[in-house]
């Protein structure tokens, strides 16, 4: 295929609607929204698209019901320990990009673990973005130029910026997918997407599969992008 989005993010909302549609419990959403993740990823990874960011968990969402972090933060756990072996089948590579140093041990252990266990892989590449929020991360890379040059005088600069952001290895994402109808970025990939182009569903994030990212794919294609420049 042609023309392919090098890297796609994607804000997968709807996963207490799709529960509460069904008459069942936010945590049954929560988990069928992971399996819509799973299926994503690979579909994704199958026609040959090289990076994925996945908005797992926001820095926002620490403000839900304790109840409801400490499930989703479990679920996270879980997930990443019961699909080592899909990742490594696949051969598809693990990054986490989000504060980490204020997330659960349990979680730490299981980004970790499969991190590093998928490091050398050279198929496509899954950023996590858990307890992640853009304008953290903005403050976050700007420390990190500091800490590396405490004596530093000269004005930040974009490059080191870019430099220095969680997953910086990673191209900012051309298509941006936002499902259940929602049309606002919700503090994601706010340095990133300056010249991405955004797709949005109705669909319910559980209710995702491979024709809804064929669907967005596709549109992506028919767009004529002209980062600020004219473009006949």
């Amino acid at each position: 295929m042609k023309n392919l989005p090098l890297h796609i993010a994607f804000i997968m909302d709807g996963n207490g609607r799709w529960a509460k549609n069904q008459g069942k419990p936010r945590s049954a959403g929560h988990r069928e929204g992971l399996t819509a993740a799973k299926r994503i990823v690979k579909a994704a990874s199958d026609i040959g698209i090289k990076y994925i960011t996945l908005y797992a968990f926001s820095t926002e969402n620490w403000k839900r019901t304790e109840d409801e972090v400490a499930f989703l933060m479990n679920l996270i756990s879980r997930h990443l320990r019961k699909e080592m072996d899909f990742y490594v089948k696949n051969r598809i590579r693990v990054v986490h990009s989000g504060d980490f140093s204020a997330l659960p041990d349990s979680v730490k252990y299981e980004i970790t673990s499969v991190t590093e266990a998928t490091a050398g892989f050279k198929g496509t590449a899954v950023n996590l973005a858990i307890n992640y929020g853009g304008r953290d991360e903005i403050i976050r890379a700007v420390n990190r130029i500091y800490d590396k040059s405490p004596e530093k005088r000269s004005p930040v600069t974009e490059q080191e910026i870019s430099e220095n952001l969680d997953c910086a290895d990673f191209p900012d994402p051309d298509l941006i997918v936002r499902s259940a109808g929602e049309r606002r970025l919700s503090n994601f990939l706010l340095w990133q997407c300056a010249y991405a182009e955004f797709y949005y569903s109705d669909k319910l994030w559980p209710d995702w599969d491979k024709s809804d990212l064929d669907a967005a794919v596709s549109s992506y294609r028919n767009r004529n992008r002209k980062f600020g420049g004219l473009n006949e």
